[in-house]
Formats: structure tokens, C-alpha cells, sequence
């Protein structure tokens, strides 16, 4: 059920590199950015906004019937893009729950969105992340697929002690694939944002290891699936047979 206490924030810039223009290309009729905010609306956990630099994807998610919010373009992450977006739709801090759901991707489960909160039940955690069990022989050993590492807390939940691109931990046993959603404390982001970049940050270029040297609880709820990611063409093209009904 949707909640006044809860909102999710989708960063979205025009950036990529390897995909330019990513946020509007079409799928199936609608643009990538459209098709995210649908699923978080979908999840019907909190409002549902999108957070941009970019006049064209505000304009674009307003046409679709969606609410977006312009940021600044100088942001070095999408934690601190979101974090200006709370205190702009929120300046009396109503809101408790930030969920910062990832524009590129198109095919999440709306369940997975939901699942992600579910941590944050235990007041002692300060930031809820997925994962799923890796299944592929390749991705145990593949840099692109950062692997989540923690303490069994139940059969779908790990209390994370490192993420890293290794193949890790070593020997027998499940790996996990870590999902780049994330569900903040309202403190936790604040304090977060206020962090500089730590020096296993920098050396793995993985930020959420920012709130793990500082001492920040993060949980992780296993999900079954790593929704697709879309980075290039080949994932676009993906994407579009997936959400067609193709094979």
C-alpha cells in the first residue's frame, strides 16, 4: 500500500556514454525512464518521482502523466542527486524512507522494488540493498558483477560485510550478485551524502562500501532474478524483445 512516509526517487541523466540519449530510447512505445517510473508506481510503496538535469526527460515523464523534479548537473552520484530531490519535495521531513531505484532498468519487478524495504523493518538498519544467487558460471568470475558478501540472517537475508568485484568469498557454496537498488533511513542518507569517498570506495569504485567503512549497517533481501540492466544497444535490444513477449 502506497505511504505518505515512503518515496521513491529515480536518478536519470542524458550522460551515457555507451548508450547515448539511454533514458528516452523507446521501448515498445514508451521511453526506457517511462517504463521504470510505471514499475516503481506499480511497487505502490510511496510517490514515485523522477529525479533529472535534463529538461527533455522532465519533459518526456510529465507527457506520460509522471512526476520528475530537475536537480543540478554537477552531482558525482545518484545518492546525492536523490538527496536534492528529498529535500526539494520534502522540505518538512515527512518523508522516512527513500528507495533510489536505477532509470535503466526497465524490466524490475515491481515485487523486487517492494522487497527492497523490507530490511528497514529492523530499526537497527540503516540501508537495505537485493541480490540474487549467481547461477551463470561466468559471472562468478566476472568484475562487472559485483558480488554482495554477508552473514546469513535468514533464508532471504544477509547482513552485507563487503561488496567487491572478486570472486568472493572462495571456496563452497552460494555467490551472490548484487542489485543496484537501495532503500535509505532518511538519517542514514543524509549522513551518507555527507561522507567523503573512503578508500575501499575508490579502489573497488563501488560507493556503497562508503557506508560500510563508516560503520553503516547494510542488509540485503535476496531476490530471485537480477532484473536486466541497460548499458548498450545489445541490451536495449533485449529489453525490447522482453517486454514484447519475445524470446
Amino acid at each position: 500500500m502506497t505511504t505518505a512516509s515512503t518515496l521513491v526517487l529515480i536518478p536519470s541523466r542524458m550522460a551515457s556514454t555507451r548508450l547515448p540519449g539511454k533514458p528516452l530510447a523507446d521501448i515498445c512505445g514508451l521511453p526506457m525512464i517511462v517504463h521504470v517510473l510505471r514499475r516503481a508506481e506499480a511497487a505502490a510503496i510511496g510517490r514515485a518521482v523522477v529525479a533529472t538535469d535534463a529538461p527533455e526527460i522532465a519533459r518526456v515523464v510529465e507527457a506520460h502523466g509522471g512526476e520528475a523534479v530537475m536537480t543540478r548537473a554537477d552531482h558525482p552520484s545518484g545518492s546525492d542527486r536523490i538527496f536534492e530531490a528529498l529535500k526539494t519535495l520534502d522540505p518538512d521531513g515527512q518523508v522516512a524512507t527513500i528507495v533510489n531505484l536505477q532509470g535503466d532498468l526497465p524490466t524490475i519487478p515491481a515485487e523486487d522494488i517492494r522487497a527492497v524495504a523490507t530490511s528497514l523493518d529492523d530499526q537497527a538498519v540503516d540501508i537495505a540493498t537485493l541480490a540474487a544467487e549467481i547461477r551463470e558460471a561466468e559471472e562468478h568470475t566476472n568484475p562487472n558483477v559485483v558480488k554482495a558478501i554477508g552473514s546469513q540472517l535468514a533464508k532471504d537475508r544477509l547482513r552485507a560485510l563487503y561488496f567487491t568485484r572478486a570472486t568472493a568469498p572462495s571456496g563452497e557454496g552460494p555467490r551472490y550478485h548484487h542489485i543496484g537498488i537501495y532503500a535509505y533511513r532518511r538519517a542514514a542518507l543524509a549522513r551518507f551524502v555527507g561522507l567523503p569517498p573512503s578508500p575501499l570506495e575508490m579502489r573497488e569504485k563501488l560507493e556503497q562500501l562508503r557506508a560500510i567503512e563508516a560503520g553503516m549497517r547494510i542488509d540485503v533481501t535476496i531476490v530471485n532474478t537480477v532484473p536486466l540492466g541497460v548499458d548498450t544497444e545489445a541490451d536495449l535490444q533485449t529489453a525490447r524483445r522482453m517486454l514484447a513477449g519475445k524470446p
